[in-house]
């Protein structure tokens, strides 16, 4: 099973599953760090269920909520089935299916560790931002809990710190800064072999202006 067909068949449970691995400081720390501001366009990339998406709704943001999981989207859909400033697209960290220069703030929360090519996976966010836009994701350190591998199909074990930074820095952002959340993500093995307490980072950057002449 790859994670796409991981993700369809625990759609409908992710909301209770989720609330298990991780709490509410992380999106409540990538809002704070963003600055966010009413009104204005924000992209939840990997949107699962709509973590970072329910926080900026009720700031006040439009969202364009991304996921590659239509069972995910189906899911959120209902869950924000009154909530008409959400528009829900389906497409792969290769390629967003959103235009250049298009959203104020991109967001991922435990993304880039399912995603195959990281890197490409950030030049894509960037790509979407307008010019000093800003960029915050969250996700995992670098561990080596293997179970998260087989039953959660993470294609990543986590992150070093430095190489998140470097990418960042890569793909043209500026004023990058990566910290701690303040929060572990946790979880259980299904199979009771082991148990998960891994630190969650959160990285920050902002797209570089466009120069004129």
């Amino acid at each position: 099973m790859g994670s796409k067909a991981y993700f369809a068949e625990v759609a409908n449970q992710w909301d209770t599953m989720s609330q298990g691995f991780f709490s509410d400081a992380a999106r409540q720390k990538a809002y704070s760090l963003a600055a966010v501001e009413e009104g204005k366009l924000a992209a939840d990339i990997g949107t699962g269920t709509g973590y970072l998406a329910e926080g900026l709704i009720h700031n006040g943001l439009r969202v364009i909520a991304v996921d590659c999981s239509e069972a995910m989207l189906n899911q959120m859909k209902q869950k924000f089935a009154d909530i008409n400033t959400i528009d829900y697209r389906q497409g792969e960290a290769e390629k967003l299916p959103i235009d250049n220069d298009t959203v104020d703030y991109a967001m991922a929360n435990m993304y880039l560790h399912h995603v195959e090519d990281p890197f490409i996976a950030i030049k894509e966010m960037v790509r979407i931002l307008k010019p000093e836009g800003k960029l915050v994701l969250t996700d995992l350190d670098q561990h080596n809990f293997e179970f998260l591998r087989k039953e959660h199909h993470d294609r990543w074990m986590g992150f070093m710190r430095e190489d998140v930074k470097q990418w960042l820095l890569k793909a043209g952002l500026k004023n990058v800064s990566i910290d701690c959340v303040g929060g572990n993500c946790c979880a259980s093995s299904k199979l009771g072999c082991d148990n998960a307490s891994i630190s969650i980072f959160i990285a920050y950057g902002e797209k570089q202006p466009i120069e004129r002449c």
